[in-house]
C-alpha cells in the first residue's frame, strides 16, 4: 500500500465532523497502517444562516468548496451527508463509496408535547425543510411553519428559548451526536417520508485515485448503495435538489425493493405520492418509474412553479 494518509474534507459542524471522524476511524481500523487527517471547511450553506436554503436556491450548497478542495489537491477526500449530494459530480469526481444507512426517520422533538399530534391549533413549528413543511401542513392546516437554519445545537437552543413549539430534525443525526434523549417521537416514514439519502453516509473522490478508491471500497454497504441508487434515480428524473419539497425512500426485503415516493407545494394544498415495487436489480429504473408516474399526477406543475 503506497497510501499512506488520507486527508478528508469536512464541514466544521459538530455532526459533519462526527460524520468524517467515524469514516476515518473505519478507515484506520480496516488500514491500520493508514493515518487520516481532517481537513475543515466552510460551504456556502454554513455561511447563509439567515435565510431558509429554497430561497438560496441551487446545488451542493454544502459540498461545492470540498469539491474545489479535492481537485486542487489539497484533500483526497471528502465526506457527505447524502441528502446533501447533488446527482451530479463535478468532472473529475465520483461517489466512491456509500456507507450503512443510519436512522432514516424524521424526529420530532418538543419539550411540552409528546407527540406531533398533541400539539395545539397553531402550534409553531421549526423546520427549514419544504419536504418536512409540506407534510406538516397537510396533516395540521393551522400549524406556523417557521424557517429554523443552523446545526443541531442552535436549533436545540432555540427550541429551549421557546421560540418553537417543536422543531423537527433528522434522527440520524441527533443519534451520531449522542442526543437520543432530545428525540421526543420518532416520525413513522408513513407520516414524515424522509429525504432521498437521509441518514445515509457518502464518500466522495477523485475518479482517477485507484489506490484510495480500493481503499474506500472496504467501507461499501451493498444494501444502502441499491436503496439509494432508486431513491437518487427518482430525484434525478425529478431534478431535484435538497431543498425542494421532493421525498424519496427505498427499503428492501428479501430482494425486492419496495420504493415511495413524493412531491408537494410548499403549503401542503398539493401532495402527489406514488409507490412502486420491483427487483432489487432494477433499483435504479424503479426510482425512475416513480418519478414519471409522479409527473404524470401532476407534480412537474409544482416544481415548475417552485423553480420560478
Amino acid at each position: 500500500m503506497t497510501v499512506k494518509v488520507i486527508r478528508i474534507a469536512t464541514r466544521k459542524s459538530p455532526l459533519a465532523l462526527w460524520q468524517a471522524k467515524h469514516v476515518a476511524a473505519k478507515l484506520e481500523n480496516a488500514f491500520p497502517e493508514l493515518k487520516t487527517e481532517l481537513v475543515t471547511m466552510m460551504t456556502q450553506g454554513d455561511k447563509i444562516l439567515d435565510t431558509p436554503l429554497a430561497k438560496i436556491g441551487g446545488k451542493g450548497l454544502f459540498v461545492k468548496e470540498l469539491e474545489q478542495g479535492m481537485l486542487a489537491g489539497i484533500a483526497d477526500i471528502a465526506v457527505h451527508s447524502m441528502k446533501d449530494v447533488p446527482i451530479e459530480f463535478p468532472q473529475g469526481l465520483h461517489l466512491a463509496v456509500v456507507l450503512e444507512r443510519g436512522d432514516p426517520r424524521d424526529a420530532f422533538v418538543s419539550n411540552r408535547y409528546r407527540s406531533l399530534n398533541d400539539l395545539p391549533q397553531n402550534a409553531k413549528i421549526g423546520t427549514c425543510s419544504l419536504r418536512r413543511q409540506c407534510q406538516l401542513k397537510e396533516q395540521f392546516p393551522d400549524a406556523k411553519i417557521l424557517s429554523l437554519r443552523g446545526n443541531v445545537n442552535t436549533r436545540l437552543a432555540k427550541l429551549e428559548a421557546g421560540k418553537f413549539d417543536a422543531i423537527i430534525l433528522a434522527a440520524a443525526g441527533l443519534k451520531r451526536l449522542g442526543m437520543e434523549n432530545k428525540i421526543t417521537q420518532c416520525l413513522d416514514t408513513t407520516v414524515s417520508l424522509p429525504a432521498v439519502g437521509q441518514g445515509a453516509i457518502g464518500i466522495e473522490s477523485r475518479s482517477n485515485d485507484i489506490e484510495i478508491n480500493k481503499l474506500l471500497h472496504a467501507l461499501h454497504d451493498e444494501e444502502t448503495t441499491l436503496r439509494l441508487s432508486a431513491e437518487r434515480a427518482m430525484n434525478a428524473r425529478l431534478n431535484g435538489g435538497c431543498q425542494v419539497p421532493i421525498a424519496g425512500f427505498a427499503e428492501i426485503k428479501q430482494q425486492q425493493l419496495f420504493m415511495r415516493g413524493l412531491v408537494g407545494s410548499p403549503d401542503g394544498s398539493i401532495i402527489y405520492r406514488v409507490e412502486r415495487t420491483g427487483h432489487i436489480k432494477d433499483a435504479a429504473e424503479i426510482g425512475v418509474m416513480v418519478a414519471d408516474e409522479l409527473l404524470n399526477q401532476g407534480a412537474d406543475k409544482v416544481l415548475v412553479a417552485l423553480y420560478s
